[in-house]
């Protein structure tokens, strides 16, 4: 009898091989096989070992491996994994406490992922317009937005690249304005608007940072009008920015918010938080999810959010993405090419004059620093939060003799 369980592959070239003959050719890969993670360090599996400064793309909050995580997944899937939400679970009404005690929240609910908690959060405000602004289902966006890739959630993206593909796109009427400019958003307000939906850091749009006055200005905005304040902190929250949440940067508070990402540390998991006023508007039958907060996902969150906590990875954040950005400016100084520097706490982004992105990003991957494309022109850097200052330098250290070389240095 033959086996149909294929050898082990030992190059990173047989798995790319098995891979396009079974795989939705959807995605572009760098051509390694990721094997393994220690901390914010990863190995592929011909045992290469690389500084990871995507971390899953945000994800990857205590890095890879980290005891804590770890234990509190191995300790709930020995107990229950899932239930669906038929039933009460103990670690979701744990984390839904520890979320509403640090936030300026009173109600949460849970889902699989960003896009899906986007989706919940669209709902919610169409509800609660058609129970307190006659119907109004109408939403403001920014363009260089991103929200996610479901048909709902990618009518808020403002990215066209993402949206023609697929429209006519069937969702609520949105609007997209310029991000970080108020007067464009007083302007696009009308009697079918009933909430604006922004990233307080627009992430994947190229880790855009609003002036101080602009997050405050749209709260007055949105309270003069009747409406609601949606921040979507999928990429921002769980300490990113070097606050627990972005929005806390900024003095003020949203209606909702949306996270996912790094709330449980790369178990699949995403959140809605809102006000009373506004989560009383889902009854039941109203929304759902069959595996959304399940015990596995929200034990691997409680796991999470008490370290950081606890810990005041925040504040470590803050002067870590201090010591990342001051490392990059300095870079900046000293380099053509680069055209700006942008971060806030460990979410930092090199745009270039010239489209060198994935030139960059290839050598330094060949050099053992993974980074990730943003745009033709644009690099994003998000290490774990657990990341050293040692590796910090390290990975500066790639990274600057990698643009040296393409770039050159300033006469």
């Amino acid at each position: 009898m033959t086996s149909t369980t294929p050898a082990r592959q030992t190059s990173n070239a047989d798995w790319q091989q098995r891979e396009a003959r079974v795989y939705f050719q959807a995605a572009k890969r760098a051509p390694v096989t990721i094997e393994r993670g220690q901390g914010t360090e990863v190995f592929d599996c011909e045992g290469k070992r690389y500084l990871d400064f995507v971390a899953g793309i945000a994800v990857c909050c205590l890095g890879h491996d980290h005891p804590v995580l770890v234990e509190a997944i191995a300790e709930q899937a020995r107990k229950l994994i899932h239930i669906s939400n038929l039933f009460y679970s103990e670690p979701q009404i744990e984390l839904a406490e520890l979320l509403v005690a640090n936030s300026c929240f009173d109600r949460a609910w849970f889902c699989n992922s960003g896009a899906e908690a986007v989706e919940a959060a669209i709902k919610l405000a169409v509800k609660w317009g058609g129970q307190h602004k006659n119907g109004a289902a109408g939403i403001i966006c920014a363009w260089n937005g991103f929200h996610g890739r479901t048909v709902g959630a990618l009518g808020a993206t403002g990215t066209p690249r993402y949206q023609e593909p697929f429209k006519p796109l069937i969702a609520p009427v949105f609007t997209h304005v310029p991000f970080n400019d108020i007067a464009a958003l007083r302007a696009a307000i009308g009697p079918e608007t009933v909430a604006v939906l922004l990233e307080p850091v627009q992430g994947e749009g190229g880790v855009n940072i609003p002036a101080p006055e602009y997050l405050p200005a749209v709260r007055q905005l949105c309270d003069d009008n009747n409406l609601l304040l949606i921040l979507d902190e999928v990429q921002t929250g769980v300490g990113r920015t070097g606050t627990l949440w972005a929005y806390q940067r900024y003095g003020i508070e949203p209606d909702i918010m949306t996270l996912a990402k790094g709330l449980a540390g790369g178990v699949p998991i995403g959140a809605v938080l809102a006000k009373e006023n506004v989560a009383a508007c889902f009854v039941p039958g109203d929304h759902g999810s069959t595996f959304g907060g399940n015990p596995l996902a929200t034990a691997a969150g409680v796991a999470v959010l008490r370290y950081i906590i606890e810990n005041d990875i925040p504040a470590q954040v803050e002067r870590k993405g201090q010591r990342l950005l001051a490392r990059l400016r300095a870079l900046e100084d000293a380099t053509h090419g680069i055209k700006e520097v942008r971060g806030l706490g460990l979410l930092c982004a090199v745009e270039f004059t010239e489209d060198v992105a994935a030139d960059v990003s290839a050598r330094c991957l060949e050099r053992g620093l993974l980074v990730n494309v943003l745009r033709p022109n644009t690099l994003r850097f998000s290490p774990p939060l657990i990341v050293s200052d040692a590796e910090i330098d390290e990975a500066l250290d790639i990274f600057s003799s990698v643009v040296h070389e393409l770039l050159g240095a300033q006469s």
